[in-house]
């Protein structure tokens, strides 16, 4: 036996250091619920030479890469996690989730 085996865990110590993982996980959760992020919808995207970007003004119209009636890209704090369209609720502008990325997507698309 080497060093290393007598220092692992048994079986059964090891269900219990999960166990108490999961339980810290949990309380460290409880204390980010309250963190704000940015939430940010991108409509589209427009790459202009600056001698263009000069000569915008009042009523200018700016054509985008994505078509009309294309969802809406939902960022959180710059990561992508949803597609959307536009909603009116009460005279007021709110998005529809209609594609959430997943979770090891969202974590794929970080590294």
């Amino acid at each position: 036996m080497n060093d290393t085996d007598a220092n692992a865990p048994s079986p059964a110590q090891f269900d219990t250091l999960h166990a108490d993982d999961a339980q810290g996980t949990d309380l460290n959760l409880d204390v980010i619920l309250d963190v704000p992020v940015t939430l940010s919808l991108e409509v589209g995207r427009a790459r202009l030479p600056i001698r263009n970007l000069l000569q915008l003004n009042q009523g200018s119209v700016v054509e985008l890469e994505r078509g009309a009636g294309e969802s809406l890209d939902v960022f959180v704090n710059g990561t992508l996690i949803a597609h959307g369209e536009v909603v009116v609720i009460n005279d007021r502008f709110g998005v529809r989730l209609t594609d959430v990325v997943s979770p090891s997507e969202r974590i794929r698309r970080l590294r």
